[in-house]
């Protein structure tokens, strides 16, 4: 009778082993059991390895990354400073508005009316050109400036390279549309030293 029940217990014995050997390390846990024990049962005491890596721990695919995890930290190698806003050249003789700045909403050349155009509206800044509109004093062919009138001015900024150190637009024209003129590449204002293209 002794002897029956220690065959069947060890009978018993062998058939867990057997179904531990079967048995992933997943499995066995989720049976409740230890992967380390079956482990070491299956390979005659030598605990076999458990793999560290588990559905906790395993990397979030790219594509479920946070914010955080995306974000590349300012300063390091590779990341680039923000382009500088470009100016409108360099002021060349004492008095003058506008130049020096983005966007200014007066121009003034110094010297005679002709050389101001005022309350401009840009629609356009920091590309290869710029582009706005404003009340410059217009005179027609001809004329004196005594005889000039307030008119709506088109005024253009381009040439856009450096000035005195700093990104700007080196060239400036502004014209009248209503009076029939138009914007000519080659007639222009040096905005960096004042001389005179053509206008």
């Amino acid at each position: 009778m002794k002897a029956n029940r220690l065959a069947a217990a060890a009978v018993a014995t062998a058939f867990v082993a057997l179904a531990l050997t079967a048995c992933g390390p997943d499995q066995i846990n989720a049976a409740g059991g230890s992967p380390t024990a079956g482990a070491a049962a299956s390979n005659g005491g030598s605990p076999r390895p458990v793999p560290a890596e588990s559905a906790t721990s395993r990397p979030l695919p790219s594509h479920t990354a946070t914010a955080a995890t995306r974000a590349t930290p300012t300063g390091t190698p590779g990341s680039s400073r923000p382009a500088e806003v470009p100016v409108l050249g360099a002021s060349w003789v004492p008095g003058q508005k506008g130049y020096g700045q983005a966007r200014p909403a007066t121009v003034f050349n110094g010297g005679d009316p002709t050389g101001l155009v005022e309350h401009l509206a840009w629609s356009s800044w920091g590309g290869p050109s710029a582009t706005g509109t404003g009340t410059a004093e217009y005179v027609g062919p001809g004329q004196s400036v005594a005889t000039g009138i307030p008119a709506q001015a088109d005024i253009v900024a381009f040439d856009l390279g450096t000035c005195n150190g700093h990104t700007a637009y080196r060239a400036i024209e502004w014209y009248f549309p209503a009076h029939g003129q138009h914007f000519d590449a080659t007639r222009y204002l040096d905005a960096c030293t004042g001389e005179d293209h053509g206008m």
